[in-house]
């Protein structure tokens, strides 16, 4: 008798369509909140008006903005978050930005939670694999105020209460967790969106793709995520073909019913995150992102397929339902996926990059500390056999 749990995130609402200030205003009224936070990326903050525009809206309420988030979120860009908002006395944090600048909230109140102001105290509060295989998950407090998500790309990692932060002593990676350090709001806003490079939107489309097939092809697959995903990636398949054919102009009308169309399929698949025992599409992506500075949605452009294929023998019923969600029952859904990447002019080799072959026994080996590889439908119990899915993914 198939069994299981479904743990639901201490996620109160989430806006969809709606202006994010709109929104936002709600929010902080129904919290009170005086003394607000926006955390978002240089980019935003000093080239578009997105995060002056927002904060006028908020008046005297935002007192502090945080625009030094950095890409795979080094421990010290945490600490330093973590020290601005205790220095603001912040009671809401505002994430306007993609998976690095939520993730960075998340880290920053789990240091707020356990008093954390050094980079090495955060080697106690991360996620392991015990040598048994199972994971390790410390017991995080609830920390001083919560955040609210307005996100720019299709990571999700709004709809996570995981966020991942790099060790730069040893370029790994590793994934850190608590009850209410994900968003206690998320705001979909397609406009928000419009300043998100095209080849970063495409690629965290991808990488909302990879939470769905990782999620149907589980260990331990459930019946509400099967769902989910299965819905996830038909609305994707067709909403990210349809930027793949033209790109979208915002001025069109139905511009922005598309982008808000790939937003609630990334929703949908990204209900998933640590839900499901994803695979090492997810924790092999890690490791080669943290060891080579791959932003996230290409790892799954370039590891997904591969890894489709490896489990392939174990998850044969699994992606036949993928391959018929993708709309072509009669083909392999890693072909489909891949086809997909193609389209969107998306690399699909590791060896595209810029990568050297040498450096995939390095990736190989720190990919076995990471629990997305050990709980692979497919079992994997050595480096050889990472090394074996690099080295396929690489040529």
């Amino acid at each position: 008798m198939k069994a299981g749990v479904f743990n639901f995130l201490a996620l109160d609402r989430v806006h969809f369509g709606v202006p994010a200030a709109e929104a936002l205003q709600q929010e902080i009224a129904q919290r009170a909140s005086e003394r607000v936070v926006i955390v978002t990326s240089r980019t935003l903050n000093r080239t578009t008006s997105v995060v002056t525009d927002l904060a006028d809206t908020l008046g005297a309420r935002v007192v502090g903005v945080f625009d030094q988030c950095v890409e795979h979120t080094p421990r010290d860009s945490v600490i330093a978050l973590a020290a601005f908002l205790r220095e603001a006395r912040a009671d809401l944090v505002v994430s306007l930005g993609g998976g690095t600048v939520i993730d960075s909230v998340k880290i920053a109140l789990l240091c707020l939670a356990q008093g954390v102001d050094q980079s090495d105290a955060l080697d106690q509060w991360h996620l392991k694999v015990n040598p048994d295989g199972s994971l390790h998950v410390p017991i995080v407090a609830a920390p001083p105020c919560r955040q609210i998500a307005i996100p720019t790309t299709l990571s999700g990692a709004e709809f996570s209460d995981l966020g991942g932060a790099t060790d730069t002593r040893t370029g790994t990676k590793h994934g850190f967790t608590g009850r209410f350090i994900g968003p206690v709001a998320v705001i979909l806003d397609p406009a928000m969106t419009l300043h998100t490079p095209e080849r970063l939107w495409l690629s965290t489309g991808i990488r909302a793709v990879d939470h769905a097939v990782e999620a149907i092809c589980a260990r331990n697959a459930q019946p509400f995520l099967d769902a989910l995903g299965l819905r996830a990636l038909k609305q994707l398949g067709g909403s990210l073909n349809r930027f793949g054919s033209e790109l979208v102009d915002p001025s069109r009308p139905g511009s922005l019913q598309g982008r808000l169309d790939c937003q609630i399929g990334a929703w949908l698949a990204a209900t998933s995150i640590r839900r499901a025992d994803y695979g090492a599409s997810h924790g092999l992506g890690h490791a080669l992102g943290a060891d080579a500075g791959v932003p996230h949605g290409i790892t799954s452009c370039v590891l997904l397929p591969t890894v489709m294929r490896y489990n392939e023998e174990v998850c044969a019923n699994a992606l036949a339902e993928i391959s018929a969600a993708l709309g072509h029952p009669d083909q392999p859904a890693a072909d489909l996926v891949e086809a997909l990447i193609s389209r969107l002019g998306l690399p699909t080799r590791i060896s595209e990059l810029g990568v050297g072959r040498e450096r995939l026994a390095v990736i190989a080996e720190k990919a076995m500390g990471n629990p997305f590889v050990r709980s692979n439908p497919r079992p994997i119990q050595s480096p050889a056999q990472t090394l074996e899915i690099l080295e396929r993914a690489w040529a």
